[in-house]
């Protein structure tokens, strides 16, 4: 020890950092280490952590059956119809929303004025004082979208009358469902509801999607699946970033839509919709997302996510191994990003929507490598938008040769958020996202960056050992 004491000390400092600046005062060199204990150390998770690795070979040949699921899907975009038609126990009075679910009482500012304008749409109320007597009577039945095979960005909103598209994984036989992207300003998705959105709701059901279902006929279905594997070649992420995503999608169906409506002014104002919305393809890109992952769904033993949704209260998420009419909540957190011009944190709701469903599937924030411009939305630079597509490898089972990320080498996308690697590591899926105003239809306030509350992965975790008796 008196020679050891004698020699230069090389002081490797672990956990506080305070430690490390009381030896660097007395001029020493000392390495530290950004070290936190597994599960914020918490005994029960770390328990659990312990257990499931009696089981690790039938929870990773599970993984591998659900990674090989999600693969062989094949969403194609076969048809537009009124929600009523075509999901399945949808009813007249039926409204959903994004996210876990939640009560009336219990709903944010933006989920609010969505369902409001979605009651006034179906004119099962005249006034908004009409649409919350109605709703507190207990005649209209809330539910999440994911509950009934469909999406829905920001507020989710979604009523019988509303059209959706449809998505079908050819592979699988199986639909999901998503609304009409309203594109920006004031819309429904962050809870307007002026007449002005009421009309343009109005011109989807009546114009808009017989137009496109009459251009949808004339084909077997487009291919969601190439059409965004080229545009994460292009510079899309294809959920904050669908420029190109949008445009391909448009190559296809303006010819089709030319083809197949007489009325050429109806078509050129079907057109413009399309070409004038650059998230267009989000509210296809979304489920079909969708409709791929639930291809892993039940999946015995798996610990894969299947979905991340939030309702802007509550973050939620489903895992393959747990079923799925599993949630498991927390609440949801607050983005860090850049803002409009008049807008602070004070004025957000915290996060919200169905759209977290591409990150799940390992697109959006997991691809941000790929899409270098889409810093300029939600902040940082290109080599944070690269290293966070590096550090979500760490998190998933498997890569995705189908969406291969340029500025990684074509290396594919991070596939499969694996909960156990999640908790083990304390490295977060990151979502990047609109930030909602947190009063009804004030609509878009910013962008930036969110992370899942670490809770629904204990509470997961938990509820998994208890579920295979471990």
């Amino acid at each position: 020890m008196n020679n050891l004491l004698k020699e230069e000390l090389n002081v490797i400092n672990v956990g506080l950092k305070r430690f490390a600046a009381d030896i660097r005062s007395q001029e020493r060199k000392v390495t530290s280490v950004d070290w936190k204990p597994v599960a914020g150390g918490r005994k029960d998770v770390i328990e659990a952590l312990d257990k499931v690795e009696l089981i690790r070979d039938k929870i990773d040949a599970a993984n591998r059956e659900v990674i090989a699921r999600i693969k062989a899907s094949k969403p194609m975009l076969v048809d537009i119809d009124l929600a009523i038609n075509c999901i399945p126990k949808m009813k007249f009075n039926t409204i959903l929303h994004a996210g876990p679910p939640i009560e009336w009482k219990n709903m944010c500012g933006p989920m609010r004025g969505a369902i409001i304008g979605a009651v006034l749409f179906e004119n099962l109320a005249k006034d908004e004082k009409e649409v919350v007597k109605l709703i507190e009577s207990g005649k209209i039945e809330f539910a999440p979208c994911h509950e009934f095979g469909a999406v829905g960005p920001m507020a989710g909103v979604l009523s019988p009358s509303m059209p959706v598209h449809i998505v079908k994984d050819v592979t699988n036989n199986t639909y999901a469902y998503c609304s009409v992207n309203e594109g920006i300003g004031k819309v429904l998705r962050f809870g307007a509801y002026s007449e002005e959105v009421l009309d343009r709701l109005r011109y989807f059901q009546v114009e808009f999607m017989p137009v496109l279902k009459k251009a949808l006929a004339l084909t077997e279905g487009i291919d969601i699946k190439v059409i965004t594997a080229q545009a994460l070649q292009m510079g899309d992420e294809c959920h904050n970033r669908n420029k190109a995503a949008t445009s391909l999608l448009y190559r296809q169906l303006s010819l089709l839509i030319l083809k197949a409506e007489k009325d050429k002014e109806k078509a050129m104002r079907a057109l413009s919709i399309i070409a004038g919305n650059d998230h267009y393809f989000l509210n296809i890109s979304m489920p079909a997302c969708r409709i791929m992952l639930a291809a892993g769904q039940n999946v015995k033993y798996s610990t894969i996510l299947t979905v991340m949704a939030r309702n802007g209260v509550e973050f939620g998420i489903k895992v393959s191994g747990m079923g799925s009419d599993s949630w498991f909540d927390y609440d949801s957190n607050y983005i860090q990003g850049l803002y409009f011009p008049g807008y602070s944190e004070e004025d957000a709701n915290r996060d919200i929507g169905d759209s977290a469903i591409t990150e799940t599937m390992g697109i959006g924030g997991f691809a941000m490598g790929g899409a270098p411009a889409i810093v300029q939305f939600v902040g940082g630079t290109t080599d944070d938008a690269i290293a966070t597509s590096k550090r979500m490898y760490s998190i998933c089972t498997d890569v995705n040769p189908s969406y291969a990320i340029p500025a990684l080498n074509f290396k594919g996308c991070p596939m499969g958020i694996d909960m156990i690697k999640v908790i083990e590591s304390g490295t977060l899926p990151v979502i990047n996202t609109g930030i909602a105003h947190k009063k009804a239809g004030i609509g878009q306030i910013g962008a930036g960056i969110v992370n899942p509350p670490i809770e629904c992965f204990y509470k997961a975790l938990l509820s998994y050992v208890d579920k295979y008796n471990i």
